[in-house]
């Protein structure tokens, strides 16, 4: 699975997880087993606030970006994140959406 992320100035949280083509955003699970190669499913079928493209499948693999919600003093992998390539189950890592003590 590739999620890309699209930041954005929020309050709040976004917590992954995966396993195989089934993914838990905060909560919810999303199955996207069923998309066939090839195959489209417009964001509108998904019902995820913050999903903010279709999802795909191509060569075996599920793409779709996901809003990348961070604070006004997120460090640049929060800002510019880069696209994540899921390759094992549990909780996908995220980039920290806040700066920590200390930093400018």
């Amino acid at each position: 699975m590739k999620i890309i992320f699209t930041p954005q100035l929020r309050s709040d949280a976004l917590f992954l997880s995966a396993e195989g083509d089934v993914l838990t955003i905060n909560g919810t699970t999303f199955d996207f087993g069923p998309l066939p190669e090839g195959g489209t499913l417009p964001r509108a079928a998904v019902g995820c606030d913050l999903l903010v493209s279709d999802v795909t499948r191509l060569d075996g693999r599920i793409t779709l970006t996901l809003i990348l919600p961070h604070g006004s003093d997120a460090p640049e992998e929060a800002r510019f994140p880069r696209p994540i390539t899921v390759t094992q189950a549990g909780p996908i890592p995220l980039p920290l959406i806040y700066a920590t003590e200390g930093e400018e």
